[in-house]
């Protein structure tokens, strides 16, 4: 089977706009009442375009390819030997890491200067030199650690950036944890574990809020870091295990006390949510398979 490219984008803002107003004039007419201009929109739209017809023109003749929007990835089956071209943000690459089982990513940045580009590193210039690569197998790949949640009833979730176990609607969520051979009840705004990767982000602004910061895991490491957000004391919850590192086999336990209202997510994905039980029980450590990404 010929091999094939598989284009991951999301909808521009102007897209987005367009679908919420319906015409480019009222979405105009939307952004000016805010003090808002639509030409800059527009431009980046524009630049989004240019990317994407540069990407397509890349791939050979003789491969195949798919384009997939976010909003349709739980529904996309991907091939084994695909070649992965992530065109968007860097929150993007994170949207599509869970879907993938050790197939080669490459993430590219249609807006140099607007995306930080932590993900999103190539050009989408470069997209001819990485299907060169790939079909000549002289690529360079490095792995980033992923987190995975398995929960009693079999289900599972791997995340990218992070994991978030808490209420849906991020009010108090009680839980039992277990972590370094302790347990105790609690009552907090939630329970975050990052990979390296997500240590920059959300992980990042809480480990600084810290008295004691923890040393936070690289992308490749395998090894996560977790943190509970604001636990509370009261008469049956106790604050004595609020942050931690996991290494490779460890593991956090978590049963959920919430009898409605619980939930995990990954990488700030709210709406792919798992709904949690009263009783349900969950374990979190480093994921069995990683993100591969190009460089």
């Amino acid at each position: 089977m010929l091999r094939r490219a598989v284009l991951v984008e999301r909808p521009t803002e102007l897209q987005e706009l367009l679908q919420r107003h319906g015409t480019r004039e009222q979405a105009r007419f939307f952004l000016r009442t805010r003090g808002l201009d639509l030409a800059e929109t527009e431009e980046r739209h524009l630049r989004h375009e240019e990317a994407r017809a540069t990407v397509l023109r890349a791939v050979p003749s003789e491969w195949r390819t798919a384009t997939v929007r976010r909003d349709e990835l739980d529904r996309f089956l991907f091939e084994q030997d695909d070649l992965v071209l992530v065109l968007g943000p860097d929150g993007l690459v994170a949207n599509v890491a869970k879907y993938l089982d050790g197939q080669p990513l490459a993430g590219l940045d249609p807006d140099p200067g607007f995306n930080p580009g932590v993900l999103v590193t190539h050009a989408p210039a470069a997209t001819a030199d990485l299907c060169a690569d790939v079909a000549a197998e002289r690529t360079v790949v490095r792995e980033r650690t992923m987190v995975a949640a398995t929960l009693d009833d079999g289900r599972t979730l791997t995340a990218l950036n992070e994991l978030f176990l808490g209420h849906r609607s991020h009010q108090s969520a009680r839980y039992e944890l277990a972590a370094d051979g302790r347990r105790e009840h609690q009552s907090s705004s939630g329970l975050i574990v990052t990979t390296g990767t997500g240590a920059t982000g959300w992980a990042a602004s809480i480990n600084r809020a810290r008295p004691e910061p923890l040393a936070l895991p690289g992308p490749a490491d395998p090894a996560l870091a977790w943190f509970v957000r604001e636990a509370w004391p009261g008469p049956r919850t106790a604050t004595t295990l609020t942050a931690g590192a996991l290494a490779a086999g460890d593991t956090l336990e978590v049963v959920s006390e919430n009898g409605d209202g619980g939930v995990l997510f990954g990488d700030g994905i709210e709406a792919d949510h798992v709904p949690l039980d009263w009783g349900q029980r969950v374990t979190i450590g480093v994921a069995d398979r990683r993100l591969r990404v190009l460089v």
